[in-house]
C-alpha cells in the first residue's frame, strides 16, 4: 500500500482533515469525482468577480482554533452577513431585531417589541410545540411566522411547515436591539481571492486526483491505503442497500447583468410562497464595498430554488426527519463496524455542519492518528 490515507473527497472537510494528516507526516491521497477542488464551497472568477457556484458561504465562529487553521491559507475580510427579507414587495431586516418589529408593528423601543411578542405568543398559547409551525409561533408569534418563516421554509423543504419537525427550528436570532449581525459570530469573514484559492493551498503537497469517481473504482482505489476516509453519501457508500436517505437540493439560476449594482446586497431572501425562488446572491458584495467595487459595469446574481433531491443529482441538506434518522442509523451502524473505514462531513454523517463545525470536526477526527 502506498499511502497511509485515502480521502474520498476535496470539500472542506476532506481538504481539512488531508491537511491535519499531512501535518503530521502522514501519507495521503485525495481522490475527488468533480473536476474540481473545493467541493460545494467552490468559487471561480467571472467578469472579475468571485462567484459563489454552490451557493453562498459565510465563514463564520467562535472557535479560535478553527479560525487560526482556516487563516493559515487564506486572508479574511471583515463581511458582516447582513441579509433582508422582501414579503409581498415590502423589506425586513435579518435576523429579527428592531427594524424588523418597527417595520412590522411600528413599535420603537426594546420593551415595546418585548411586550408585543410576548403578547403573540401568549395570543397562540402553545405551550408544547409539535411540529415547525408550532415552534416557530411559540418563539415569535403568528404575523412573523406568516410574513418571514412559513413561506420560506415551505419552499426550501418542500413541505408544509405542519410537516416539519419542530427541531429544525429550535432557536431564533431575535435581538431587542438594531443589529444586523446575522451570525453575531467572534470572527466573520470571506476568504479574499475565493474559497477554490484557500482549499488549493490548503491541499498544497498533498496528491489529489480529480474526476474520478471513487464508487466506480472501488476495487483499485481501496488497495492503495491502510485506511479510507469517506466524505460522500453514506447510503451511496452502501449501494442503497436500506433505500435512500432524503435530501434538498439547490437549482441555481445565474446571470450576468450590465449594471454596477443589482440589490445593494449580497444576499435578499424571498419569504412569500408566490415567488418561486428562495433567494437572490449578488456575489460580488461578499468581496467588494461600496467604495471599491470590482466590476463597475457588470454584476452577477444567482437565484436559488430549493429541489428535492434525485439519485445522481448533488445533495445539500440532509432531511433529518424521524423517517430518514432511523434510516440513518442503520448505514450508521454499518459504518461503525468497518475497521479501516471512517465517514466524515454532511454527506458521510448525514447532517448539516456550518462550515466552521466541518474544520473542527476534521482537525478532531485527525487527533486519532498523529
Amino acid at each position: 500500500m502506498k499511502y497511509d490515507f485515502l480521502i474520498i473527497g476535496a470539500g472542506l472537510y476532506g481538504s481539512a482533515i488531508a491537511r491535519c494528516l499531512k501535518d503530521y507526516g502522514k501519507s495521503v491521497l485525495v481522490v475527488e469525482k468533480r473536476k474540481t477542488v473545493a467541493g460545494n464551497i467552490y468559487t471561480e472568477r467571472v467578469c472579475g468577480i468571485n462567484v459563489h457556484k454552490y451557493g453562498a458561504h459565510i465563514f463564520h465562529t467562535n472557535d479560535e482554533e478553527v479560525w487560526s487553521f482556516v487563516n493559515r491559507f487564506a486572508t479574511f475580510n471583515r463581511f458582516t452577513n447582513s441579509p433582508i427579507a422582501v414579503y409581498k414587495d415590502e423589506v425586513y431586516s435579518l435576523p429579527f431585531n428592531m427594524y424588523t418589529f418597527n417595520r412590522i408593528w411600528g413599535v420603537i423601543t426594546p420593551k415595546e417589541a418585548y411586550e408585543r411578542i410576548e403578547a403573540e405568543k401568549k395570543k397562540a398559547g402553545i405551550k408544547n410545540p409539535t411540529n415547525l409551525e408550532e415552534q416557530a409561533i411559540s418563539l415569535v408569534g403568528e404575523e412573523i411566522y406568516e410574513k418571514l418563516i412559513k413561506g420560506y421554509t415551505h419552499k426550501q423543504w418542500g413541505r408544509p411547515c405542519k410537516e416539519l419537525p419542530a427541531f429544525i427550528i429550535k432557536r431564533l436570532p431575535v435581538r431587542f436591539s438594531y443589529d444586523n449581525n446575522y451570525f453575531n459570530a467572534v470572527f466573520q469573514g470571506i476568504p479574499m481571492g475565493g474559497y477554490t484559492d484557500m482549499i488549493n493551498r490548503m491541499l498544497s503537497g498533498v496528491e489529489v486526483i480529480t474526476d474520478c469517481d471513487f464508487l466506480e473504482n472501488r476495487n483499485e482505489l481501496s488497495k492503495k491505503a491502510s485506511h479510507i476516509i469517506y466524505t460522500g453519501p453514506i447510503d451511496k457508500y452502501y449501494d442503497y442497500c436500506f433505500g435512500e436517505l432524503e435530501y434538498r437540493s439547490i437549482r441555481f439560476e445565474t446571470q450576468i447583468l450590465d449594471t454596477d449594482n443589482y440589490q445593494g446586497n449580497a444576499v435578499v431572501n424571498y419569504t412569500d410562497e408566490d415567488v418561486p425562488y428562495t433567494r437572490i446572491i449578488e456575489h460580488k458584495w461578499f468581496e467588494d464595498t461600496y467604495e471599491h467595487i470590482s466590476n463597475p459595469h457588470k454584476t452577477i446574481i444567482s437565484k436559488e430554488y430549493s429541489v428535492e433531491t434525485k439519485v445522481g443529482e448533488e445533495p445539500y441538506y440532509p432531511v433529518n426527519d424521524e423517517k430518514n434518522s432511523l434510516l440513518y442509523d442503520k448505514y450508521k451502524k454499518l459504518a461503525d463496524s468497518e475497521d479501516n473505514v471512517s465517514f466524515g462531513g454532511r454527506l458521510g454523517e448525514y447532517k448539516y455542519y456550518d462550515m466552521d463545525v466541518t474544520v473542527s470536526k476534521a482537525i478532531k477526527a485527525s487527533y486519532e492518528w498523529r
